[in-house]
């Protein structure tokens, strides 16, 4: 008995070690993308051209999307690693807004992916549309929405009467997340892959316009780092439940990804955005200081499209 109950201490140990290192990796990624939140979002609600356009509104909700799922991260992970017993309400509360925030997350790198779509293969429909100056801030107002269902038709049956609240809430429903992770990941490859076709057709994609072609892989980069994750996680799931993995080993894979891709995350909608010319030249007006240090940082990505006004 006194062996069991060593082997359980010891156990309790690493997974508060792992939630901890959870717990400072999302403050990091939370820091560093509140800063570029709070410059690049006052940029956008500022500027009227910016404001109205499908862009900028996207990677708005974006921005906010990942803040809100960061900074939600931090408070679930810090409850975890104090070993607090939140009331049952808030335990909901908490892991509905991170199931929410994640899933938005997704459903706006689709939208972006089909606006995209939408400007270069069907311009003129495109261009008719943009005259609504509000239908931006609608679709990202219905990305929330449908965000929402998913969480809402998890969580109640996954929170236990006792108010645990750990990762089990978040593992409920795997196969219904990979469903949807898999349908909004078709949409983009599906987007761009009409984008590719539509811009070789006109003769627009070649070796001098590298600058489409960076924007692209950047924007598949983006999309890898939060799409990856999940199907990674999936797979060490199902590999533990067949017993071809220790415990320990997935528990120290899932942290390990966790980390990388959280900081990844923190970065790369930061550095989509900040390819956008006029972002930049906007942003040059009231934060001179920081762009001119964001592109010596940024470097290559972009240099490639920035030049001061």
């Amino acid at each position: 008995m006194f062996t069991n109950n060593s082997s359980g201490a010891f156990s309790a140990a690493e997974a508060t070690d792992y939630t901890c290192v959870r717990f400072y990796v999302s403050a990091l990624s939370f820091s560093v993308l509140l800063f570029f939140n709070l410059i690049i979002n006052s940029t956008i609600i500022r500027v009227e051209r910016l404001r109205t356009h499908a862009r900028f509104v996207l990677l708005f909700h974006l921005l906010v999307s990942a803040l809100l799922y960061l900074g939600t991260s931090c408070i679930f992970y810090l409850q975890m690693h104090l070993h607090a017993q939140p009331h049952r309400s808030a335990c909901v509360a908490i892991v509905t807004v991170l199931i929410s925030s994640a899933s938005n997350i997704l459903l706006t790198l689709t939208a972006m992916a089909l606006d995209r779509y939408c400007a270069v293969c069907h311009p003129l429909r495109y261009t008719a549309t943009r005259a609504c100056a509000s239908w931006p801030w609608l679709c990202g107002a219905c990305t929330w929405v449908i965000a929402l269902v998913i969480p809402l038709s998890l969580v109640q049956p996954s929170i236990s009467p006792s108010g645990e609240c750990g990762q089990e809430q978040l593992r409920k429903g795997q196969l219904h997340k990979v469903l949807f992770l898999s349908a909004c990941t078709l949409l983009i490859l599906y987007s761009y892959a009409r984008i590719l076709i539509e811009t070789r057709r006109l003769g627009v994609l070649n070796k001098r316009n590298r600058t489409g072609c960076r924007t692209i892989a950047l924007h598949g980069s983006q999309l890898a780092v939060y799409i990856l994750p999940n199907f990674v996680n999936f797979i060490l799931t199902v590999l533990h439940k067949k017993m071809l993995i220790r415990p320990d080993t997935k528990e120290l894979s899932a942290v390990v990804i966790f980390a990388f891709f959280s900081l990844a995350q923190c970065i790369a909608p930061v550095v989509y955005g900040l390819r956008k010319e006029e972002l930049m030249e906007e942003m040059s007006h009231k934060f001179p200081c920081c762009t001119g240090h964001l592109k010596r940082v940024l470097g290559w990505t972009v240099m490639a499209t920035w030049t001061p006004g």
